[in-house]
């Protein structure tokens, strides 16, 4: 009979260089926002993976870069609290970017904490073999990378490999959760992600990163269906309309997909409404880092 294991595998990395992706490749199914902009992770996803015995607990940490806002350095205090508590941390570098400056800062906190990490080089069917020696070469002057992986997590490159290298390291003890959960994440945080990234999604370059989601009420209904109340928050008067869209249009779109997602998620029927309001000061509530699960920094 196979001894059972368990660990925490924290993922950390530049933003937008793949650890949503790689997440939902490694559980087989979404449990993490992914989308093209930058910094899209913002609360401590955990999704759930299985393989040989081992059922690990993938933390998709917010992206480490140079903070400048108080969201900003509360997301990135986040990500290396979250590398202290695991059982083994992976660094992902994507491949077509190199060794850039938000790379360099991820390296340097490791070097700071003397943490010993993985490093994943993600995003490999987009660069030649050459530039890719290349770049290993150059990371292999860093002590604390102790193992490297070509991966492709979008294609599922040398995820075989990576799998068995992240359950060698899980260790024994019983599994604390059942077999078919996918994910830890509160029901409430899941509905506000939904929302928002739909609206990230939808509202491509028109509204940058001035919006955020709160789950104002969730609701279980006699006939088993839900029904959950989410506040879409916006920081000027100005953006209300674009995200309202003619007619309402925009946020009944919104609201149509993130309702499918969650639905899916929630393995019910849901009532999703979707309320947009100004907020020129969420950035500084502190019930916002809290529906987050990130401390209130100053």
């Amino acid at each position: 009979m196979t001894q059972e294991r368990f660990g925490i595998i924290a993922l950390l990395g530049a933003p937008n260089v793949g650890k949503s992706t790689l997440v939902n490749a490694l559980v087989g199914q979404k449990v993490a926002i992914v989308t093209s902009k930058v910094q899209t992770t913002r609360a401590r996803l955990r999704g759930i993976a299985h393989h040989a015995g081992a059922q690990m607990v993938l933390v998709d940490t917010p992206g480490v870069f140079r903070p400048r806002r108080r969201l900003d350095r509360a997301m990135t205090r986040a990500a290396w609290q979250e590398s202290r508590g695991a059982d083994a941390r992976c660094v992902l570098i994507d491949a077509s970017r190199g060794m850039d400056e938000e790379s360099e800062v991820v390296l340097a906190g490791l070097r700071k904490r003397r943490t010993e990490a993985l490093c994943l080089i993600n995003k490999i069917d987009r660069v030649r073999r050459d530039t890719l020696l290349q770049l290993i070469d150059a990371l292999r002057a860093n002590a604390l990378l102790t193992d490297f992986f070509l991966i492709s997590a979008l294609r599922g490159d040398g995820l075989g490999e990576l799998r068995d290298a992240l359950a060698e390291r899980c260790p024994e003890g019983v599994w604390h959760y059942p077999p078919e959960q996918a994910a830890d994440v509160p029901l409430r945080l899941l509905a506000a992600e939904c929302v928002r990234e739909q609206a990230y999604v939808q509202l491509h370059q028109e509204l940058p990163y001035d919006l955020a989601t709160e789950t104002v009420s969730w609701k279980d209904l006699p006939d088993g269906s839900v029904r959950v109340d989410v506040c879409l928050l916006v920081r000027r008067t100005s953006q209300k309309p674009i995200v309202l869209g003619e007619g309402g249009r925009r946020i009944r779109s919104i609201s149509s997909a993130a309702r499918q997602a969650l639905t899916a998620a929630a393995g019910c029927v849901v009532h999703l409404f979707v309320h947009v309001k100004v907020d020129p000061s969420w950035q500084d509530r502190q019930e916002h880092y809290d529906a987050l699960g990130l401390e209130f920094v100053t």
